[in-house]
């Protein structure tokens, strides 16, 4: 028997103890200290439920820390690039990420050739929806044979280099290097506060997912660990939870709506949900239209939610559909889509006070690589909404701390659901703050973290 006493916490407004036995909470009030049993002093600093990132990419996550930075705020403009890719370590492919247009345009082999063509560069832009390589690197994945439908071609029939959401295949023709290691991710995490992640990766190879449900078997990823990119009918893995079946629609190649509907009467067929990638709202206005065909169950998602129109909120509601959303882009980003977004769709951006009034399950997320990970960064930019520059962005769609961090804490589950507290019988997943909630709540930062606990182990303490 496994037993910690966390002593003067701060749960849901009163200092008090909580006892954490087998992995479970055990008690929650004054408790003497059992002899040989470790006490933990919280000094009055908050113990909350540990929180969930219901939508990130840890194999990207893990990609992404040895890569190249290819766009703001560290590179802005095409000399900086054509440094950054020079300083790369080593004598092989280059891997950069977050790269957009306002660095040097729309990147072509060519283009991209003028700022690196010693080395094979494959760059990501930052919405992780296209890669784009150099001539170097086309010629070591035979771009130009490729008959995969994401491999852009000109006029001519000739591959210009842009790679449209193709990660699987274009893996195949890369060196192997085998799944990645994933302990420093899920350490960084842990620093955060968070004790349960959804990897909304969709498709997963045999080897990916193996390579995922190994990781959370070893405990390389400590978190408890849902999967929306299970293929349909697979039997999962005890280690992980089979999440709803992630469909992506793409803006650069709407679906067909009879084939995207099939798809999720087949996923509810097998009871199922679905988690649907909606980042425009003509692929919303295609998903909803869907849904008015198919029906919804319990646990069928949005996933960002970019841009939802103010008419059709109350649909959203009445399907029962959540929307798992990503407000830090507005802080990470904010001035760009100021800059690029249509003025008649910046109040639709990124929606979240007006998703809750009316009902709409809301949960929040990072989106990692893409977005930023830490949470309460995130939760910040959920209660102020300023892009990089200062600007606001939404102020209608502000939500309070509070909400916003509730919206962190649902069931991995359940994401939009009522927010998980720190109750006896409840799995011991708790963050310990070193600070009051009303402290945390004025200033939202994972610095406040002081200790993560997972299944009653502790797996991050400072």
């Amino acid at each position: 028997m496994t037993e910690l006493l966390i002593r003067d916490a701060e749960v849901s407004g009163t200092r008090t103890d909580v006892l954490v036995r087998d992995g479970l909470i055990a008690a929650v009030g004054t408790a003497p200290a059992t002899p040989g049993i470790r006490v933990l002093d919280a000094d009055g600093g908050a113990l909350l439920p540990g929180l969930h990132d219901h939508h990130l990419h840890l194999h990207a996550m893990a990609a992404d820390a040895n890569s190249v930075r290819c766009g703001p705020p560290r590179v802005h403009t095409a000399g900086e690039l054509t440094e950054a890719l020079a300083a790369a370590p080593g004598d092989g492919w280059i891997r950069g990420v977050g790269y957009v247009e306002t660095v040097a345009g729309m990147l072509d082999s060519t283009t991209l050739d003028a700022l690196q063509r010693e080395r094979p560069v494959r760059i990501q832009h930052r919405s992780g929806a296209m890669w784009t390589l150099n001539s170097a690197a086309a010629r070591l994945v035979d771009l130009d044979s490729a008959t995969e439908h994401g491999v852009e071609r000109d006029a001519d029939g000739r591959a210009t280099g842009r790679i449209w959401r193709a990660d699987t295949w274009l893996r195949t023709r890369l060196p192997d290097t085998g799944p990645p290691d994933l302990t420093p991710v899920g350490m960084r995490l842990a620093r955060f506060g968070i004790t349960g992640i959804t990897d909304a990766t969709p498709d997963l190879s045999a080897e990916s997912l193996t390579g995922l449900i190994d990781a959370a078997a070893s405990g390389a990823i400590p978190q408890r660990l849902s999967l929306l990119g299970v293929p349909l009918g697979h039997p999962g893995d005890p280690a992980v939870t089979t999440g709803p079946y992630k469909i992506v629609i793409a803006d650069s190649d709407l679906p067909d709506i009879e084939t995207l509907e099939a798809t999720v009467r087949q996923a509810h067929s097998l009871r199922r949900p679905v988690a649907v990638h909606c980042v425009s709202r003509e692929a919303l206005l295609i998903l909803l239209a869907v849904f008015d065909a198919t029906g919804s169950i319990p646990g069928d998602r949005i996933e960002h939610g970019a841009l939802i129109p103010a008419e059709s909120i109350e649909v959203l509601r009445r399907l029962g559909i959540t929307v798992v959303t990503q407000p830090g882009f507005i802080a990470d980003r904010g001035d760009d889509y100021l800059r690029r977004v249509e003025s008649r769709d910046l109040p639709d951006l990124y929606r979240c006070r007006s998703l809750c009034d009316a009902g709409v399950g809301l949960a929040l997320s990072s989106d990692a690589p893409y977005g930023p990970a830490d949470p309460w960064q995130v939760i910040a930019a959920a209660t102020v909404r300023r892009a990089p520059d200062g600007v606001l962005v939404g102020a209608g769609e502000t939500l309070r701390a509070s909400e916003a961090l509730g919206c962190y804490l649902a069931p991995l589950f359940d994401p939009g659901g009522r927010a998980r507290t720190v109750v006896p019988g409840a799995a011991a997943d708790l963050v310990l703050m070193d600070r009051p909630i009303a402290e945390v709540y004025s200033q939202p930062s994972s610095d406040a973290v002081r200790c993560t606990l997972i299944g009653g182990r502790v797996v991050h303490e400072r």
